[in-house]
């Protein structure tokens, strides 16, 4: 019984035991808190709950025991959520437990959240458990999760527009796609709250309306008379309907058709030669009516393709041009303007006047024969080619600018330059070589210039076997070069033509026109003809290399200039084209655009320009906001008149009439034919009198005064001396001109001389052409049947532009005798010089102008005054016999000696004659009516007394020459007493 009581005792101590190790084991805390890796939530701005997905719960391994409250046994805290706890920097969130043994928690806002300054939030939570003991020992936490909330917008702003008012300015009669925009903004941060979704014209009764983008347009064309302005009240709703806090008020004022143009456009301005630049739109303006411009572009045109060559340039031969730019020595000129020298173009037409350059028309029959032995130029050295050409679209034919080619029999090019379809093509065939391999013969450049109807420059330099092509100074290399054997060896002469080739007929039917010879050449055998305008045909041994030169030869001397000013020269573009004939001004601002307009000039460097008109163009185009083009600015054009140089009158003056000996003709020296040359050229102008001079003399009151004309030397340039012969052409076995080459060098200056003359070339100053044409001299080595010869000298500028007076010189040849032996030593001084003397100085200005009379005139004056002297010595030796026979007879009687012999003086004093006289007298009367035409002054006279009196070798004072000349004249009246008639 006893164990029976103590085994229940045992069993009931065995459960209270394993109960107490139960709890004991129960308040150890084994496991981590565990909760979502992430979460997302939702707040409204506000509002401070969040809605969590997942909802926010912690759970823990460590259960937590209950037992009864008999055994005075209370929950443990171990498996419990305490807490939940929030990572992050300035988060306005907190984390709450709503039930520790559940886990489960709640997010909320500390204050009202605003989605208008941050619409998510982003931070980690962290969940831990209670731990052990009361005190909470070894608390463990859980991983961090991620917490996204998003704040909800509210529509709790209104939209506001963005300005105050609006105004826009529209011109009457238009109906616009846009007249301006209005614009709102909300400040809600979510997008359907934030939108405007529509706006609206609160102002009824108005011919405008609204789009939703705030767009306004007119819904009828408006009109000035009918109402200037409309007040309109425009109010704006966002998509969540709110409207707009404030309405705003839009003006649109109406203005009357306005035009857009340009203002202040002259259409004629006169351009005075030798002023320099000229303003061509000083106070221009753009007139854009009030447009929203945003950028402007304009275009202009100075058309001067009719002047010249394209353009005004300087008209001096293409040899000339090439030394003024820089280019060496050895050009040869194809196609210079005619002259003695140069006959060969004179049977070509021409376009153009001395106005402009010397150009050729060539319409398809005209060609010409370069006379032999003019070009030397090798092939095998390098050489150059230029010319000058206009050419329209023509025939499928080639078209010959330059031709040599076999005289006879094989009609073989040995090197051409031609046009066909648009092309420029060179042929060049080598000479026979040892080696008959295939060379480069054709180089073949398409261009586009080679047809369009206006003038370009081409150089072409030739280095065998590549050729480069400049054409406007711009380079163009071959889209072509074929090749082709050498030619055979053949003793056949070649003819260089231009404008054809020559060839013969035979076979080549097709090719060739038949047409009449001209005079200067044949081409009933050319073929290939050019149909166009060359000028300035030329070539040159040696490459043309310096671009400087090429851009020279081809640069205008006229063309469109600008000055931009320093305060806009950054806010407008400004291009121009190659010879500065067009320009671009583009910008955005309008009042820097119609500042640079107004600088924009004219320019022309030429001392004696081309007179005409050169039309001027300019073409608007304006851009508005849109980027397209929103006025239409109509093309303003007008002219710019060059005005007529006034023309230099170019004067030779001189010594026109002098005498020498034989003795200086055929002298090594020779005659100087220009000794005291002055060259002076003039212009006249007419200058208005002063106001105040002409109320001092009463010229008001004068209806015949005019304005003054003045003269006034100026200084430029010449091109061109001539000299040339009068009568019969220089023989040159017997005579010619020389002058010194080195002068001509050291002056630059060329000549080149044949029967008819002498011409010298070159541009140069008047001085310098003043030194040269001095020491032109005439020889003579056969001046027995010579008594006089004629020159004439002529001088130009501009290529013939501008001509000189002729100056004309005429020599006289003195020719001297034997004295005769005279008896009477009152007669030593020889009869002789004295007559030649007069005569020469009253023949001057009669032989001046018949110069038939003045070559016969000295001859016969020669042989009537030898007859005169002869006759004169016999009738001198007569009377004295005759006075010696008288004498006797008076003798014998003495009282009547003396009255006798004075009736005999007084009879002979009633029948003098003067052979001189008479030969005097038979010219006078014809030398009056010349000494009128010709105006001689007392000075010239002078000069050509001195100058003769220089050429007498027994030259003596005026007074014993008269004293002389009264003593033989006593004599002579005395002597003829005795004749009987």
């Amino acid at each position: 019984m006893r164990f029976r009581g103590s085994a229940h005792f045992a069993s009931a101590v065995g459960v209270v035991l394993g109960l107490l190790c139960a709890v004991e084991a129960a308040k150890v805390n084994k496991h981590k808190p565990w909760i979502e890796t992430t979460y997302h939530g939702i707040v409204t701005e506000n509002d401070d709950k969040v809605l969590l997905d997942p909802p926010l719960i912690a759970l823990d391994k460590d259960a937590p025991l209950r037992y009864a409250e008999s055994f005075e046994v209370t929950l443990t805290k171990e498996g419990e959520i305490c807490g939940f706890r929030i990572h992050g920097q300035n988060v306005p969130f907190d984390a709450v437990v709503l039930d520790k043994s559940t886990g489960e928690g709640v997010i909320r806002a500390k204050d009202k959240l605003d989605c208008e300054l941050q619409k998510e939030h982003t931070f980690t939570i962290q969940a831990y458990d209670c731990g052990e003991g009361p005190d909470g020992a070894n608390m463990k936490k859980s991983h961090k999760a991620t917490v996204h909330i998003q704040v909800n917008d509210i529509n709790e702003y209104s939209p506001v527009f963005k300005e105050k008012s609006y105004k826009a300015t529209v011109i009457e009669g238009k109906k616009y796609d846009s007249l301006l925009k209005v614009e709102a903004v909300d400040a809600d941060c979510s997008f359907q709250f934030s939108q405007i979704c529509n706006y609206e014209i609160v102002t009824p009764d108005v011919p405008f309306t609204i789009d939703k983008d705030g767009f306004i347009k007119n819904t009828e064309k408006l009109s000035y008379g009918k109402e200037r302005m409309y007040k309109l009240t425009v109010t704006a709703y966002d998509c969540g309907k709110n409207r707009a806090s404030e309405d705003v008020v839009v003006k649109i004022s109406i203005k009357p058709t306005c035009k857009p143009s340009w203002q202040g456009f002259n259409k004629r301005i006169e351009y005075e030669p030798g002023t320099g630049s000229l303003a061509l739109f000083p106070s221009v303006h753009l007139e854009t009516c009030d447009e929203p411009i945003t950028s402007v572009r304009a275009d202009i045109e100075l058309e001067t393709n009719h002047i010249g060559k394209g353009c005004d340039r300087d008209t001096y031969s293409e040899k000339s041009l090439h030394k003024l730019c820089g280019a060496s020595s050895g050009t040869v000129e194809l196609l210079p303007a005619p002259s003695s020298s140069a006959n060969w173009t004179v049977g070509l037409p021409t376009d153009n006047g001395h106005d402009s350059d010397q150009v050729f028309e060539f319409n398809g029959t005209q060609a010409i024969k370069v006379p032999e032995g003019l070009v030397s130029t090798s092939l095998k050295e390098p050489f150059t080619l230029s010319v000058w050409m206009r050419h329209g679209p023509g025939a499928h034919e080639k078209e010959t600018i330059l031709c040599n080619s076999d005289k006879t029999e094989m009609n073989r090019h040995h090197y051409s330059l031609y046009v066909h379809n648009c092309r420029l093509i060179l042929l060049l065939r080598q000479d026979p070589s040892e080696a008959e391999n295939y060379k480069p013969a054709e180089f073949h450049w398409k261009l586009d210039q080679a047809c369009d109807k206006e003038w370009h420059h081409y150089v072409l330099n030739v280095e065998f076997p590549t050729v480069s092509l400049f054409v406007d100074g711009n380079t163009f290399e071959p889209f072509l070069v074929t090749e082709d054997y050498p030619l055979h060896s053949s003793k056949i002469e070649t003819q260089l033509t231009i404008g054809a080739c020559w060839q013969d007929n035979s076979g080549h039917d097709n090719d060739t026109e038949s047409v009449s010879e001209p005079t200067s050449g044949g081409n009933a055998r050319m073929a290939q003809f050019f149909r166009g305008n060359l000028a300035g045909l030329m070539i040159r041994s040696g490459k043309l290399e310096n671009k400087k030169v090429i851009d020279c030869l081809y640069t205008c001397k006229e063309g469109l200039d600008v000055q931009l000013p320093e305060e806009v020269a950054s806010a407008v573009k400004v291009e121009f084209n190659p010879n500065q004939s067009s320009m671009t001004v583009e910008g955005d601002d309008i009042d820097a655009f119609d500042k640079v307009m107004q600088h924009i000039s004219y320019l022309n460097s030429r001392q004696f320009p081309t007179p005409g008109i050169r039309h001027l163009r300019i073409s608007t185009s304006v851009k508005c906001f849109n980027e397209e083009s929103c006025v239409s600015v109509p093309d303003a054009e007008g002219y710019v008149m060059v005005l007529q140089p006034e023309e230099p009158k170019i004067s030779l003056s001189g010594i026109d009439h002098f005498a020498r000996s034989a003795a200086e003709f055929e002298s090594q020296e020779g005659v100087t034919l220009f000794p005291e040359l002055r060259i002076v050229s003039t212009i006249t102008r007419e200058v208005e009198a002063d106001a105040e001079s002409e109320a001092a003399e009463g010229a008001d009151d004068d209806p015949t005064v005019q304005e003054t004309v003045v003269s006034e030397e100026i200084m430029h340039n010449l091109d061109t001396c001539e000299v040339t012969v009068a009568g019969e052409e220089l023989d040159g076995e017997h005579e010619g001109l020389e002058l010194d080459t080195s002068q001509l060098q050291q002056h630059g200056l060329e000549m080149s001389s044949s029967n008819l003359g002498l011409v010298v070339t070159g541009v140069n100053t008047m001085a310098n052409y003043e030194q040269v044409l001095h020491l032109i001299r005439y020889k003579n080595w056969h001046t027995e049947a010579l008594f006089d010869r004629k020159f004439k000298l002529v001088c130009s500028e501009l290529n013939g532009r501008y001509i000189s007076n002729d100056y004309k010189v005429e020599v006289n040849v003195i020719h001297t005798a034997n004295p005769v032996e005279h008896a009477n030593n009152a007669m030593v001084q020889p009869n002789f010089i004295n007559p030649v003397h007069h005569a020469s100085v009253d023949l001057s200005g009669h032989n001046l102008v018949n110069a038939h009379q003045a070559s016969v005139v000295p001859s016969a004056a020669t042989v009537v005054i030898v007859v005169c002297v002869s006759f004169l010595v016999f009738m001198i030796i007569l009377g004295v016999f005759r006075i010696r026979a008288a004498h006797q007879r008076t003798m014998t009687d003495q009282e009547s000696g003396k009255e006798n012999e004075m009736d005999w003086d007084d009879s002979a004093l009633t029948i003098t004659v003067n052979p001189m006289e008479t030969y005097e007298d038979q010219h006078s009367s014809e030398e009056e009516e010349e000494e009128e035409e010709e105006s001689e002054d007392g000075e010239e006279e002078d000069d050509i007394t001195s100058a003769e009196s220089e050429s007498s070798e027994d030259e003596e004072g005026a007074e014993p020459e008269d004293q002389q000349a009264a003593s033989r004249q006593q004599q002579l009246e005395w002597d003829d007493s005795t004749l009987t008639y």
